[in-house]
């Protein structure tokens, strides 16, 4: 693992917490949202369903699943950004890697 300066760590881990702070926000927005506004969602269909029932049942799942490459995708950002990413070495035909 490669050594960091403390204050890039720092800032590196306030990064990271701040974005998994505001996915995990959105994610708790669209699950517990559809449930404290279902009265109001109930007039709106999506696949012949109220909309409040499909989000409780599969939206939100769907939008967790898509919460996760975002993750992953930001992340990969972050760690470019603080220079956290290590090269990728391929191994070809009759080559081992060796760390």
């Amino acid at each position: 693992m490669k050594k960091i300066d403390k204050k890039i760590a720092d800032a590196y881990f306030h990064a990271r917490v701040r974005l998994i702070a505001i996915l995990l926000l959105f994610w708790f927005v669209v699950s517990f949202g559809m449930v404290l506004f279902a009265e109001a969602l109930a007039q709106y269909t999506l696949n012949g369903f109220p909309l409040h029932y499909f989000m409780g049942a599969q939206g939100s799942i769907v939008v967790f699943i898509i919460l996760l490459f975002v993750n992953a995708y930001i992340s990969d950002r972050i760690d470019q950004k603080y220079g956290l990413v290590e090269k990728r070495v391929k191994a070809t035909k009759g080559q081992t890697l060796q760390s």
